[in-house]
C-alpha cells in the first residue's frame, strides 16, 4: 500500500463554505543534524530552504512554507557573535557555540512544522515521514529523554458551538482508546504535555443535559484546564474565537491563535520502520467521523454512562475495552 493510499479521509472533507478542510502537523524527532534534516527535507518536496534565523530555516513548497527549527528557544536566541561585543570574546563565543550546538543536536528535538495543508495532501507528509526514517531520523523510544510529539491541527468543519462540543465529547470518550491505541513511549508518558482531562470535566461534557452556549462551553472547558498541557488543547481555537474571554482564564505568550483543534497526545515513532504518520491520522480520522455522526456520539454517549454502572460486565471489563469492542462492531477499526 502506497503513501496516497495509507491515509484515510474523514467522512466530512470540507467545511461548510465548501473548502477543503485543512490541518496542520508538527513532528518532533532527532537522529539527524540541523543542517542535514533542512537538506532532506527540502529535498524530498522539492522546495527551496533560506535561513530565518539562528536555527530555524523555512522550505518554500507548492503547498506553503515548512518550518524546520531546534525546538529549543533559549538556544535559538543565544548570539555570541554579537559585533558590539569585543573581538576576543566573539572568538571565544563562536567555539563556545558549536559545543552547545553539538549538544543540542543530541538532546533538544528538530521539529518540522508544515503549513496548514488540504487533506488530499497529506500523503506528502506521509511520504515525508517514510523517508526521513530511511534517512536515520530517531522518534521517542530511542532514549528514555526523547519526549517526541507528533501533533495534529484539524480545522473544525464549522464553528458552531455543537459542533465543538460534539468533538470534545468524542474525545473525552475515546481518550483511553486512543493513549493505548497509540502505545506512548515511557518517555511521553512521563510528560505534563498530554494530561487527559478530569473525570469530572468528562462526566460534565457528556451528561444528558449539557448544551451549553459557546460562553458557557468556554468557561467551562477553561475552568477544569487552564493550561496548554492537554492531550486535546483547546486554548489556540478558543483565541481565536474570543481572546478576552481566554485571557481572564489564561495568559500564556505560547498560545496561537487558530480555527484549529490542538491534538497532542501521540508521539512521534518515525525510528520504527513499522510506524508511520498514517499511525496516528488514521486514529484521529475516527474521532472526527465520530463527532460527525450524531447517532454514533449518542450511542456512545450512552455506553459511556452504561459503563458507569454497577453491572458484572463493567466489573470485568474496562471502559478501554469497551470502547474498543464498539469501535470494531462499527466497523471503525
Amino acid at each position: 500500500m502506497n503513501a496516497s493510499e495509507r491515509c484515510r479521509m474523514p467522512v466530512v472533507t470540507h467545511t461548510g463554505d465548501g473548502e477543503e478542510r485543512k490541518v496542520g502537523v508538527e513532528i518532533e524527532l532527532s537522529g539527524l543534524s540541523y543542517n542535514t534534516l533542512v537538506g532532506h527535507v527540502a529535498r524530498l518536496l522539492g522546495g527551496e530552504a533560506r535561513l530565518a534565523s539562528r536555527y530555524v530555516s523555512e522550505v518554500e513548497t507548492t503547498d506553503g512554507t515548512y518550518t524546520i527549527e531546534l525546538d529549543a528557544d533559549p538556544i535559538k536566541q543565544l548570539d555570541l557573535d554579537d559585533d558590539r561585543l569585543p573581538q576576543s570574546l566573539r572568538d571565544l563565543g563562536t567555539h563556545a557555540m558549536t559545543m552547545i550546538d553539538s549538544a543540542a543536536e543530541k538532546v533538544v528535538p528538530l521539529e518540522i512544522v508544515a503549513p496548514p495543508l488540504p487533506l488530499s495532501r497529506l500523503p506528502a507528509i506521509e511520504s515525508l515521514v517514510d523517508e526521513l526514517h530511511k534517512e536515520g531520523a530517531q522518534g521517542s523510544r530511542e532514549a528514555i529523554y526523547f519526549a517526541f510529539g507528533l501533533q495534529l491541527n484539524p480545522e473544525l468543519p464549522d464553528l458552531k458551538t455543537n459542533t465543538i462540543l460534539s468533538y470534545l465529547q468524542t474525545f473525552a470518550a475515546l481518550y483511553d482508546w486512543l493513549k493505548h491505541h497509540h502505545q506512548l513511549d515511557i518517555s511521553r508518558k512521563f510528560t505534563p504535555y498530554i494530561e487527559p482531562w478530569s473525570s469530572s470535566y468528562a462526566q460534565l461534557l457528556l451528561a444528558e443535559d449539557y448544551t451549553p452556549d459557546l460562553q458557557q462551553l468556554m468557561n467551562d472547558y477553561l475552568h477544569h484546564n487552564p493550561t496548554r498541557n492537554r492531550a486535546l488543547d483547546l486554548l489556540p481555537l478558543f483565541a481565536h474565537l474570543d481572546k478576552p474571554l481566554l485571557e481572564r482564564h489564561v495568559k500564556d505568550p505560547r498560545i496561537k491563535s487558530r480555527p484549529t483543534l490542538h491534538y497532542r497526545l501521540p508521539d512521534c515513532d518515525i525510528g520504527n520502520r513499522n510506524w508511520h504518520f498514517s499511525s496516528v491520522w488514521n486514529d484521529w480520522t475516527i474521532v472526527d467521523d465520530i463527532a460527525n455522526r450524531p447517532e454514533h456520539l449518542e450511542e456512545l454517549r450512552q455506553l459511556y454512562h452504561q459503563a458507569r454502572t454497577f453491572s458484572f460486565h463493567n466489573l470485568t471489563h474496562s471502559w478501554r475495552e469497551t470502547t474498543a469492542r464498539w469501535l470494531e462492531r462499527k466497523g471503525y477499526v
